[in-house]
C-alpha cells in the first residue's frame, strides 16, 4: 500500500480482494457504514495531502491535522541523542492510534528520526509511517514474522518505541488501563543492553468504545470488533490536550533475576501509570 492514490483506502476494493466473487453478497448498506466508520474519505484526504511527507515530517502534520495539544512533561529526561546508546521507550497505549502518532512524533523529533515503531498493526500499511517501520516478510503471516519483527528492530542502530499491551487500553473495574504487558520488552532490552524509557500517555476514547471492546473481549474473541472503531475515535478525540509523562531512564541492569521477565514487565507498568 506504499503507492498513494486519491483513494489509497478503498473499502470496496480490499472486501473483493479479501472475498472474491462473494464480496457481491455483502449488504450495501454495511459497506456504506464500514466507509463511514473507517472515515474513507476523511483519511484519503488527508493521506493525498500529506503525500509528499513522509516518516517523522509526516507525524508532525498528522498531530497538526488533528489538531492535537501535547503538554510534555519530562522532556528532560529523554536521553541525549548523542550519548551514543540505544533505548527501548514504553508506553501505556490509551487512544491506539492517535497516541502512536504524537509520541512517534515528539520521539522522532528529539532522535532525528532513528527510531522504529515496533507494532503489529493495520496503522503500519499508512505509506508515510513505512519509513519508520520494521521492514519485515509478512508471508508468514503476521503471528508468526513478529519475533522476526522484534530481532531486526532491536539488533537496528535505531532507538525502539513500543506498546508492550499489544492492544490498546480496556476499562477494568471502573479505572482505564492497559492489559498486562508482554515481557518481550524486558528480556530483548537486557539482550541488546537497552536502558527503558517509561512513558505515561493522557487520554481515553469513548464510553462506546470500552462497552464494545469489553464486549468483544469476552463473548467474540476471535475478531477485535473494537479495533475497527478505533479511525472513528480518532477523529472524536481532535482538538483536544494530552498530557505526556516523561520518565527517569531504567538501565537495563534492573531487570536482573530476582524478578521473572514477566514481573519485571508488571513493575515497568506500574511506573508508568504513576508518572
Amino acid at each position: 500500500m506504499n503507492q498513494i492514490t486519491e483513494k489509497t483506502i478503498d473499502i470496496d476494493k480490499i472486501l473483493a480482494d479479501k472475498m472474491g466473487a462473494k464480496a457481491k453478497y455483502v449488504p450495501r448498506p454495511l459497506v456504506s457504514w464500514l466507509k463511514r466508520i473507517l472515515h474513507q474519505d476523511e483519511v484519503n484526504r488527508y493521506l493525498w495531502e500529506s503525500r509528499h511527507l513522509t516518516g517523522t515530517e509526516w507525524l508532525e502534520e498528522c498531530v497538526r491535522y488533528l489538531d492535537m495539544t501535547l503538554e510534555i512533561e519530562g522532556a528532560e529526561n529523554l536521553p541525549d541523542k548523542n550519548d551514543g546508546k540505544l533505548y527501548t521507550f514504553v508506553s501505556n497505549h490509551p487512544l491506539g492510534g492517535a497516541d502512536g502518532v504524537a509520541l512517534g512524533s515528539i520521539i522522532g523529533r528529539h532522535y532525528d528520526s532513528k527510531f522504529r515503531y515496533l507494532v503489529n498493526d493495520i496503522l503500519m500499511n499508512l505509506p508515510g509511517l513505512a519509513p519508520l517501520c520494521i521492514p519485515i516478510n509478512k508471508t508468514g503471516g503476521q503471528a508468526r514474522s513478529f519475533p522476526a519483527m522484534v530481532k531486526a528492530g532491536f539488533e537496528s542502530d535505531n532507538h525502539i518505541l513500543m506498546y508492550p499491551a499489544g492492544l490498546c487500553s480496556r476499562r477494568i473495574n471502573g479505572e482505564i488501563r492497559d492489559l498486562p504487558w508482554s515481557k518481550t520488552f524486558v528480556v530483548k532490552s537486557v539482550q541488546y543492553q537497552r536502558d527503558v524509557v517509561p512513558i505515561h500517555f493522557g487520554g481515553q476514547n469513548s464510553d462506546f468504545f470500552y462497552k464494545l471492546a469489553n464486549f468483544s473481549d469476552k463473548y467474540v474473541k476471535k475478531v477485535n470488533i473494537a479495533m475497527i472503531y478505533l479511525v472513528d475515535e480518532m477523529y472524536k478525540n481532535v482538538h483536544k490536550t494530552f498530557r505526556v509523562t516523561i520518565g527517569n531512564p531504567i538501565p537495563w541492569q534492573t531487570f536482573d533475576k530476582s524478578r521473572t521477565p514477566a514481573e519485571w514487565a508488571q513493575y515497568v507498568q506500574d511506573i508508568v501509570y504513576k508518572l
